[in-house]
């Protein structure tokens, strides 16, 4: 939670996917888990990053990595406790700083064309 936003508005946003996440016994699929394996991150997130083997990678594996990856502040463990009540699956960076969240993989992959894939386009 602390490694996906500097929006404190959004943290208890980005709990509740990841809580509905772990119910559905789905993989968490964040970056910064990903960041956390990666010895020299250069500051980008390749494919083959996501295929790397590590306990910490949650694209590979389900559930929580078994350690922390990075010092949570006060506002991202009482949104870790108390998540926003919501049937969210998945967000992406709109590329301001905030997210957009999607309860469908249908509904992900638009917001995903439309704040991720035009930006390469452009």
């Amino acid at each position: 939670i602390e490694k996906e936003t500097g929006k404190d508005s959004e943290r208890k946003q980005i709990s509740s996917v990841f809580h509905n996440r772990l119910k559905k016994n789905m993989r968490l699929q964040t970056d910064p888990t990903v960041i956390y394996a990666i010895e020299n991150f250069d500051g980008n997130i390749r494919k083959r990053d996501l295929k790397i083997d590590s306990p910490y990678n949650t694209y590979r594996y389900k559930g929580l990595p078994p350690g922390p990856i990075a010092s949570p502040g006060l506002k991202s463990i009482v949104a870790a406790l108390y998540p926003t009540k919501s049937s969210n699956l998945y967000f992406v960076s709109r590329q301001d700083g905030s997210h957009q969240f999607s309860a469908t993989l249908n509904e992900h992959n638009r917001a995903v064309q439309k704040y991720q894939l035009r930006r390469v386009r452009h």
